[in-house]
């Protein structure tokens, strides 16, 4: 018999068909619709390898409902929609898909800094609204970018891929991390300061920092208030590690000048959340990595991995380095 992999979203045939001779493939058969839990739960019992998507809760009963499940490969650089200890502890090998979205997910930050620092949302929508009567001065007049003072709190791979953008603005680079990047300080003249100081000196705050707890929350009200009144905050990391509710705060009360939002506490978001009726925040729903050429190497990548391990070999992307030490099954 044949291995059994099912993956929890409908991706392009073509990016199954190599495998289909050697596994037998099963997709949930929806784009956008998630694959509800009780199907989920079914097919994990029976399943060898799952292709699961960040919006999947992976959890302690999904893991433990069958005896077959040898990895999970995580369409996402992140995983914390999946319990990592409970699968190292049934030797169930997690993969995720960093560095081939690294420069697509910096360019979409970028942009969607670009986008709210000049009002580009806004003003596309004034045009087509028909609102655009006559010119005048200050209309919908926004915040430059060049010689600004851009600071990024989480200097992973995408924080260093956005820093080098930033260069060619002639920004000042400010960082804060878990550890110091001498490498990047170097190359692109990045300057490494506390949290406290990042948020008080930059212009434009972005968040590129991993959910865990100690980020979660990490941007509260006071720190949204200790920020220029001219900032503007870009999160393309994980929802959560903003306070949306001190962000909507924070910004009615013009205690900062703008958001650009790509990540929510909850996604999808619904219409009716506060922070959409702002004309001063840029919502966009979760695309960092989302270009063809980009989503289309992560499909392929997680294959690849599962292909691995149903093989017998070492994936290219493990998350549990650990994994094959409880192995269980």
């Amino acid at each position: 018999m044949k291995p059994y992999i099912f993956i929890t979203r409908k991706l392009p045939e073509s990016v199954i068909v190599e495998l289909s001779n050697q596994f037998e493939i099963k997709m949930w058969d929806s784009e956008d619709i998630p694959v509800p839990r009780s199907i989920l739960l079914a097919e994990a019992k029976r399943a060898d390898a799952l292709i699961t998507m960040l919006s999947d809760p992976i959890d302690e009963e999904v893991l433990s409902s069958g005896n077959s499940l040898k990895v999970i490969a995580n369409l996402a650089v992140g995983y914390d929609n999946i319990d990592i200890q409970a699968a190292t502890k049934r030797g169930i090998a997690i993969c995720n898909t960093p560095d081939v979205l690294t420069d697509t997910t910096a360019d979409l930050t970028f942009a969607l800094l670009m986008a709210t620092a000049r009002r580009i949302v806004e003003s596309a929508e004034f045009v087509k609204e028909g609102k655009w009567q006559s010119w005048s001065p200050l209309l919908l007049a926004g915040h430059d970018i060049h010689h600004k003072t851009i600071g990024i709190v989480g200097m992973g791979k995408i924080g260093e891929t956005v820093a080098k953008r930033a260069t060619g603005f002639d920004m000042e680079i400010l960082y804060h991390n878990r550890s110091h990047k001498p490498e990047v300080e170097e190359a692109i003249g990045a300057k490494y300061v506390c949290f406290e100081e990042l948020v008080g000196r930059s212009d434009f705050i972005v968040c590129l920092t991993p959910l865990t707890n100690e980020t979660k929350n990490l941007f509260t009200r006071a720190v949204f208030q200790k920020m220029k009144k001219s900032a503007i905050f870009i999160n393309a990391s994980r929802g959560p590690v903003a306070d949306e509710q001190a962000l909507y705060d924070a910004l009615v009360n013009g205690e900062i000048a703008g958001a650009g939002l790509d990540v929510f506490t909850k996604e999808p978001i619904s219409a009716d959340h506060p922070l959409l009726k702002l004309t001063n925040v840029v919502a966009l729903p979760h695309i960092g990595s989302s270009s063809m050429e980009t989503r289309m190497t992560m499909m392929k990548l997680c294959l690849e991995n599962i292909e691995m391990v149903l093989t017998g070999k070492d994936p290219k992307t493990l998350v549990n380095k650990d994994w094959k030490a409880q192995f269980s099954h």
